[in-house]
């Protein structure tokens, strides 16, 4: 089972991108769980939210404390939560940033595999708005090679409509252009 948490600020679509991943893995015949974790936080507040894609049904009810990937999509955010806790050793964490290796392991101190997207440049061509959501979805499924890119187009054209074709030329940039750095 590969299980996700994802880290952004209220507004940015985390809880858009948890929902967009379980819907597409379900469109390939998988199993997914997506849920997000936040309170009565307002736009900006760090918000959380998790997935998990498994090719057999997922019984497990709880949240996530030891992720394979973790997904920052706010780059200030290394500096405000801990967002490799929990992480496992072998695990990815994937942030959208624009830093190099060294300046990004000086802010994480993360052993494993790290992979990075300049999620927001990206968005700020594709999109015109500098959210992320969509952009950092196609990095992640790079990423983790469970999820098809082509298997966002259906639900990202539900959520989207008229401005589908935006998001998922940011979604497909975004998958070009993800780099493991470690």
């Amino acid at each position: 089972m590969l299980e996700i948490r994802w880290h952004g600020r209220g507004g940015q679509g985390a809880v858009t991108s948890v929902e967009l991943l379980s819907l597409a893995a379900i469109e390939e015949g998988q199993y997914a769980q997506g849920f997000p974790s936040f309170g009565t936080e307002r736009r900006g507040a760090p918000v959380t939210g998790f997935n998990r894609v498994d090719d057999k049904q997922i019984k497990i009810r709880s949240g996530i404390y030891h992720p394979d990937v973790v997904v920052v999509l706010d780059k200030s955010l290394v500096a405000l939560v801990d967002v490799c806790e929990g992480l496992k050793p072998d695990g990815i964490l994937l942030v959208n940033t624009t830093k190099s290796l060294d300046e990004l392991k000086q802010d994480i101190k993360f052993g494993g595999k790290i992979a990075t997207v300049d999620a927001t440049g990206i968005a700020w061509k594709e999109l015109g708005v500098p959210i992320t959501n969509t952009t950092m979805l196609g990095a992640l499924v790079k990423v983790i090679g469970s999820v098809k890119l082509e298997s966002l187009t259906n639900p990202i054209h539900e959520r989207f409509g008229r401005i589908a074709q935006k998001n998922l030329a940011a979604a497909k940039s975004a998958y070009d252009q993800v780099k493991f750095i470690n």
